[in-house]
């Protein structure tokens, strides 16, 4: 066994247990890379089925390449997608683009609306793969844990999750109250209240995600990769806080040559992330208020 099968076991035993030891469960999916290899993930561990609803949350910033994935992969995998926004603050214009600084702005388009979704407060609006419709359902009971495909090495804040990582009844999480993860064994007994995020990608590497990647053929968006304009976006956010990297990978060989030897072996990955460099160059504040 090589080490992408022992990841990948480890992986789908993660969300197996996770999907057993909690009664409403969702997945976060970003389109990004990493969530998507958590997706495929799940329907490995399910046997082809997505036993639980995957969840967006819509800055309305997103690339619009993006949202055009994540609509096409939803109807192809017959996902049910529940997808968030916070409404009120996009119409009173309380994002960065309209004149805030970029921490409020993932504060009020992120923060907010997620904490909403998972608490059960906030409208949602759900593809309905049987009927191939979109739903509006103003109020939803609330998910005990949702899966997120974090990892250690993305950014310093993430690398003080566990992998069963306990956030309050605010969402808010203090990464000094987690419980210890020896030999393997999880904690999934929580107190009443409590909502948990599920990591199961947390050592996992960039390298080893598109390593993956290419060993299962999984489909991912166009825009990771140069277009012939000599740029591709290596992290995916919001357009007006993350920036293209110049390079000529076309493909995830390309890319995996790239992180192995290339260019950025030595560059951190979210380097193109405005928001990571505000605010003390750490989203750990986000993070402790309830930020992906």
């Amino acid at each position: 066994m090589d080490k992408l099968d022992k990841l990948e076991s480890q992986s789908m035993f993660i969300i197996r247990e996770a999907y057993k030891s909690f009664s409403n469960i969702g997945m976060l999916w970003s389109i990004g890379k990493d969530s998507t290899v958590l997706l495929w993930l799940a329907k490995k561990a399910f046997f082809g089925h997505v036993p639980f609803e995957l969840i967006h949350i819509d800055t309305s910033f997103k690339i619009p390449e993006m949202i055009a994935y994540r609509d096409r992969l939803a109807r192809e995998l017959k996902i049910r997608l529940v997808v968030a926004q916070n409404n009120a603050a996009i119409a009173a214009k309380e994002t960065f683009p309209d004149g805030i600084d970029r921490i409020s702005c993932c504060d009020n388009l992120k923060t907010i609306p997620l904490r909403r979704t998972l608490d059960g407060t906030g409208p949602r609006r759900v593809w309905d793969p049987k009927n191939e419709v979109w739903e509006k359902i103003p109020n939803a009971p609330p998910y005990s844990a949702v899966i997120v495909g974090v990892r250690s090495d993305e950014e310093g804040s993430r690398s003080k999750e566990r992998v069963f990582s306990s956030r309050d009844e605010k969402n808010e999480w203090d990464a000094s109250a987690q419980p210890p993860e020896l030999w393997n064994l999880y904690k999934t007994e929580f107190a009443p209240d409590t909502n948990v995020r599920v990591h199961p990608l947390l050592e996992w590497t960039e390298l080893n995600i598109w390593e993956y990647i290419e060993r299962e053929q999984i489909p991912t968006i166009s825009i990771y990769y140069n277009q012939g304009d000599g740029k591709r976006f290596r992290s995916l956010g919001c357009y007006p806080c993350t920036t293209a990297v110049e390079s000529e990978a076309r493909n995830p060989r390309e890319i995996i040559e790239e992180l192995i030897s290339g260019k950025f072996r030595n560059i951190a990955e979210r380097s193109g992330r405005a928001q990571d460099k505000d605010g003390g160059g750490t989203l750990e504040l986000l993070r402790k208020k309830g930020y992906m």
